[in-house]
């Protein structure tokens, strides 16, 4: 006897599975439906992906052989601090000899695999495919992120060249006396320390731009770009120059996890926002330059947001995201299914970065 249909529903058979998938038992994906998982992957990391969509992207790997591509940072002309660029009537201009540095991005191969069962594909209510292509393509966003975020805490090439060194570091300010009041709410505070660092408020923030700006550093557009813990960005809330995204930018247009900006700062909130040293991801000499003693570490409950400018860090593809299909094995018992790239982060412009250490939460 025939089992009655659920509630609301039919029971699916495994002709309408394959249908769906495009699966079947014996067949592996067709060219279409695999062109259409390997969108539907990017398409599902796109709300997961916070850091890779400020890199700075070059493609050339996928049209030459080779392992690296480089990235050329070209040096500043120099400028006469007395007359600028006056010319004199009569006499030639002389010719300055055009100078860059290359920074080398590697790629390596990047994936990860699943299998789905036969049983599974049959007995399930739900299109398996389709989910599986949604969750490798989550792995996929969070994979990029975390390695486009540990790029930008890693050590980089000076402009000047020579060895690597460490993004520059602030802290928080500290309250400078007692409670917040509507009378004093701007209170700038005294800047922390490794061991006691203050909250993320606006002085905070000041601090962070004056480190870039008095480098010379660029703006992405007309703004840096702070990344920022869900418990960073609850003190700034606080503030009343603080700006909502809903209030200056229409639905659509705005970046991926954007939530406000104050002054010339956009802030980006995501988890992956590193405490204290991060496991290996922060060099320790960022630290050290700012402690009277060598190998000081910071809070492991202090956040460490970060706050870049353009040209900081690069992403080389030699092969954009795709679907492959393992095919069908074990007597048609098992279906494999996988994404692949080829990539590479580096640190372009080691001067456009600053850590900013901060404790979460509201100001106390």
């Amino acid at each position: 006897m025939a089992l009655p249909a659920p509630s609301g529903g039919s029971i699916t058979t495994a002709a309408d599975q394959s249908s769906l998938t495009g699966y079947s038992s014996d067949t592996a994906l067709t060219p279409a439906i695999q062109t259409i998982w390997s969108k539907e992957i990017l398409f599902q990391a796109m709300p997961v992906l916070r850091f890779e969509q400020f890199a700075v992207k070059k493609t050339e790997l996928g049209v030459m052989p080779g392992l690296t591509v480089n990235f050329m940072r070209y040096t500043n002309l120099s400028v006469d601090q007395d007359d600028g660029a006056t010319l004199t009537e009569g006499t030639r201009m002389e010719p300055s000899a055009l100078s860059a540095s290359q920074i080398q991005i590697t790629v390596s191969e990047r994936g990860q695999a699943i299998s789905v069962t036969e049983l599974l594909l049959n007995a399930s209510f739900d299109d398996v495919m389709a989910s599986s292509s949604r969750l490798l393509g989550r792995h996929m966003a969070q994979s990029m992120d975390i390695e486009a975020r540990n790029t930008l805490y890693k050590a980089g090439i000076p402009f000047g060249g020579g060895s690597t060194v460490a993004p520059s570091l602030t802290f928080g300010r500290t309250k400078a006396s007692g409670a917040r009041t509507t009378v004093s709410p701007y209170d700038g505070g005294t800047i922390g320390t490794v061991t006691a660092p203050g909250y993320l408020s606006p002085t905070t923030i000041k601090d962070a731009v004056e480190t870039l700006a008095a480098e010379n550093i660029p703006r992405l557009g007309d703004t840096y770009v702070c990344f920022v813990h869900p418990s960073q960005s609850r003190s700034l809330r606080d503030w009343p120059e603080f700006i909502e995204v809903t209030k200056y930018a229409a639905p659509g247009n705005f970046m991926l996890g954007e939530i406000g900006r104050l002054y010339d700062v956009v802030f980006i909130e995501t988890t992956q926002v590193t405490q204290g040293l991060g496991g290996t991801t922060l060099p320790h000499s960022a630290w050290d330059s700012d402690s009277s003693t060598s190998g000081v570490q910071p809070l492991a409950t202090a956040y460490n947001a970060i706050m870049i400018g353009d040209n900081a860090f690069g992403q080389a593809i030699a092969l954009p995201v795709e679907l492959r299909d393992g095919g069908v094995i074990d007597f048609g018992r098992e279906h494999g299914l996988a994404w692949y790239a080829i990539w590479g982060f580096g640190v372009i412009t080691s001067e456009s970065r600053v850590v900013i250490n901060t404790l979460g939460g509201a100001i106390a």
